[in-house]
């Protein structure tokens, strides 16, 4: 069965979106997912521009300024309650697994 579109996210989607619970510009974002993920995750402009436009086409973020090609967004409460499910099931593998590989 296909799943529907953004019921898991990617982990540069989910490192996105965390970025975005404070408002923040592309290049803003990019720098706060590498903080967020240790280094461990890296957005490039090509990713994230892409990624903004289909968060924003679904609701998942909304713009909040522009200046020239400088935006801002900021994660909507839609979003936040898709960041909350993916959390809650990516703590659910993590707990499924413990047992098995702790």
């Amino acid at each position: 069965m296909a799943r529907e579109p953004l019921q898991t996210l990617t982990e540069p989607m989910y490192y996105i979106l965390l970025a975005l619970t404070r408002e923040c510009c592309g290049v803003d974002i990019m720098e706060r997912v590498r903080e967020l993920s240790h280094g461990r995750v890296t957005v490039g402009p090509g990713t994230l521009y892409a990624m903004l436009a289909r968060f924003e086409e679904t609701g998942i973020i909304r713009l909040t300024a522009s200046q020239g090609r400088r935006k801002s967004y900021v994660i909507t409460p839609q979003g936040m309650e898709l960041l909350k499910k993916e959390f809650d099931r990516l703590r659910t593998l993590v707990s499924d697994g413990s047992p098995y590989l702790a």
